[in-house]
C-alpha cells in the first residue's frame, strides 16, 4: 500500500461495522506491516474441528480472525497472544481465546454470549487468591477487541522500526502534533501520522512504530528522554 491510510477516518468506521473491521485490519497490515496474504489465517477444517472438540460453534467474528490472519504472530503474538483453534478452552464459563504473555490475564467471551455474531469480550485477572477470580467486561465487541490486539502487536513488534519511551503524550509534546485517534483498547490512547504510530499505555509509557528509520530517528530527535532502542 503506497498511498496514505487514513487512521482516523478508517478506525472511526472500522469500530461501528464488522465488514469495515476487517478491510481496515488488512489495510492496517498492508500499511504497518505486510500484506496479509493466503495462508496467514487457519482453515475452515481447523476451525471446525476446534468447535467439535469444544461442542460448540465459535462466533462469526473470531472464526472471521482465525481465517483472516490467525497464523500472523506479528499481528497477533509479539506480546500477547491469540491462541490458536487447538488452544482454545473454557474456564468458568466463558471461552478462552487470548493470553497475556506473562500469564496475568485472560481474555474470552461469555458462552452465553456465543449465538451472537460479534459479542463483547471479558477479561479475567490471575490472582494470588484464585477464589477472588471474577470474568469483568472488557471491549464491545470481538472485532473491535481484535482491532486493538492487531494494532498494539504492530507496536510491539521486535523487528522493524519500534522503540519505547517512558512517559505520557503531554510530556512528549504528541499532543497537537500528532493527530489523536478514536478510542480503542482499555487505558489506551492512539496517534499516528502518515509514518509514525503511538501508542499511550496508562499514561506512562509511549510505544512507537514508524514506516521508515527515517521517521523514527526524527522522532526520536524532537522527542528528549531515554529511548530503549535509541
Amino acid at each position: 500500500m503506497n498511498e496514505v491510510f487514513d487512521m482516523h477516518t478508517r478506525l472511526s468506521a472500522a469500530l461501528h461495522d464488522r465488514a469495515e473491521a476487517w478491510r481496515f485490519v488488512a489495510d492496517f497490515a498492508a500499511y504497518w506491516q505486510q500484506p496479509l496474504r493466503p495462508g496467514d489465517g487457519w482453515s475452515v477444517a481447523e476451525v471446525e474441528a476446534a468447535e467439535r472438540r469444544l461442542g460448540l460453534v465459535l462466533p462469526a467474528a473470531l472464526r472471521e480472525a482465525y481465517l483472516l490472519l490467525g497464523r500472523r504472530t506479528d499481528l497477533i503474538s509479539n506480546h500477547d497472544t491469540l491462541l490458536g483453534p487447538d488452544e482454545l478452552h473454557v474456564v468458568d464459563g466463558a471461552l478462552v481465546y487470548r493470553v497475556e504473555n506473562q500469564g496475568a490475564a485472560t481474555w474470552g467471551v461469555l458462552l452465553e454470549d456465543l449465538d451472537h455474531d460479534d459479542p463483547g469480550t471479558v477479561m479475567r485477572s490471575d490472582l494470588a487468591d484464585k477464589s477472588q477470580e471474577r470474568w469483568e467486561a472488557w471491549e464491545s465487541s470481538l472485532t473491535v477487541a481484535c482491532i486493538d490486539m492487531v494494532m498494539s502487536e504492530a507496536v510491539l513488534f521486535g523487528a522493524g522500526f519500534t522503540d519505547f519511551l517512558e512517559g505520557d503524550a503531554e510530556e512528549a509534546g504528541l499532543v497537537g502534533r500528532f493527530r489523536e485517534l478514536p478510542t480503542v483498547g482499555r487505558d489506551v490512547r492512539w496517534f499516528a501520522d502518515a509514518d509514525v504510530l503511538i501508542r499511550e499505555l496508562d499514561g506512562f509509557c509511549l510505544n512507537v512504530r514508524a514506516r521508515t528509520g527515517k521517521a523514527l530517528d526524527q522522532l526520536r530527535n524532537s522527542v528528549p528522554g531515554d529511548w530503549l532502542e535509541g
